[in-house]
């Protein structure tokens, strides 16, 4: 057998010491991870369900990481600006993302040249929460049930004006399939965020919104908003009294929206899991717990391939419904 010459046993020494090192650096980053604030690109504007999960849990991961997690709002094409930033941004763990079922999972089939790959060019890191969309009405709307609404819309087709976040949001999306549902037809009227069209439906500029109830929650309180019906499986805890869609008349009806972080692909896997570990904790405190509960979401707390997973499915499960709905860009 031929023996290696000199050259040859140098370079197999320096090759094994260069994976050592590189071993041992990937070892040591993720142990000083995070020294310095980290950046959570939240794709909407302030006041709307992302926002309000990004700031929860960007408060919680600030304490029990050692550094500020500062929120920045990039809103605008149904998220998909954030998400473009967020993608390209340097792979280091300084750049998070929240990421949600318009952005991940939705947008790819509405936006022909999307600048981003939902499931290349992100790395799943943690899935932060389920959130109810709630169907809510403005007080003059003679509705009190979905069945009432649904007949409602039939009898006066193309004069109800429905807002949401923007095209490809979550809100319009779970509209357009309860119209598909329901074969009723409602104008959509697309906003730059969920706050602002929240705030057009209690001024009674539109008729109805479907959208997350931690948006929602405060204006069924104060009277100004009436809710009429719930996205899930079951009754939201926060709204015992309002009936799901299903239990409406519209059996295996199931439109909720998901929230979860990633982060740019080519982020160290170590990082990954530390944050996902840091994610997991707070989710599973029962402060947090209750806070989000009593804003309509439920914490999800799990792997990152199991949200990897979930992201996949969710990508195969609504292409057949923005094609059958004919959602466009704006």
């Amino acid at each position: 057998m031929k023996q290696p010459n000199r050259r040859e046993a140098t370079l197999t020494v320096l090759g094994t010491l260069a994976l050592a090192g590189g071993s041992a650096a990937q070892a040591q980053g993720a142990a000083s991870y995070p020294n310095k604030p980290i950046r959570l690109i939240v794709p909407f504007t302030p006041g709307g369900s992302a926002d309000i999960l990004g700031r929860s849990i960007g408060q919680e991961l600030t304490k029990s990481l050692g550094q500020s997690v500062v929120i920045e709002n990039i809103g605008g094409a149904g998220g998909s600006l954030g998400a473009d930033k967020a993608a390209h941004a340097t792979a280091d763990g300084y750049t998070l993302f929240m990421g949600h079922i318009g952005t991940l999972a939705v947008n790819p089939h509405i936006y022909p040249k999307l600048p981003y790959d939902p499931i290349k060019d992100f790395t799943p890191v943690a899935w932060v929460a389920n959130v109810v969309n709630v169907l809510a009405v403005h007080p003059s709307v003679p509705a009190k049930t979905l069945k009432e609404l649904v007949a409602y819309a039939q009898a006066n087709p193309g004069k109800i004006n429905y807002g949401s976040g923007g095209n490809g949001s979550a809100a319009h999306l779970t509209t357009e399939y309860l119209k598909l549902q329901t074969k009723t037809d409602m104008i959509h009227v697309p906003y730059k965020g969920t706050a602002p069209a929240v705030q057009d439906l209690v001024a009674g500029q539109t008729q109805v919104v479907f959208t997350g109830a931690p948006a929602m929650i405060p204006f069924f309180k104060s009277g100004q908003l009436r809710a009429i019906a719930v996205s899930s499986k079951q009754r939201l805890e926060a709204l015992p009294d309002v009936p799901t869609v299903a239990e409406s008349g519209y059996p295996g009806f199931e439109a909720d929206q998901w929230y979860g972080i990633v982060v740019p692909t080519g982020v160290p896997a170590d990082i990954v899991r530390k944050l996902n570990t840091h994610v997991n904790q707070a989710l599973n405190s029962p402060e947090l717990k209750a806070r989000l509960q009593t804003e309509g979401a439920i914490a999800a707390p799990t792997t990152p391939e199991k949200f990897g997973a979930h992201i996949r499915a969710e990508f195969a499960r609504w292409k057949p419904v923005v094609k059958a709905a004919d959602i466009k860009p704006s």
